[in-house]
């Protein structure tokens, strides 16, 4: 099992972050913006993983751990 590197506000920002960019993503591929809209939808992708598994790679690299931030 990974070990968790994401907790507390960061989780919830993370979250709230995917949600938006997916409502991103969603309203530029209508319009018909690709690019862009990918590029929102990946990120809401990344963001997603992060907060429903508590762990970020790019948290692990930099040594960075808010599991135990207030």
């Amino acid at each position: 099992m990974v070990d968790q590197n994401v907790g507390g506000r960061d989780r919830l920002v993370r979250a709230l972050l995917a949600v938006v960019l997916t409502l991103v993503a969603a309203t530029t591929l209508r319009n018909g913006k690709r690019k862009t809209g990918l590029l929102a939808l990946v990120g809401a992708l990344g963001l997603g993983f992060n907060a429903t598994t508590c762990f970020c790679g790019l948290n692990e690299a930099l040594g960075i751990d808010t599991t135990t931030d207030e």
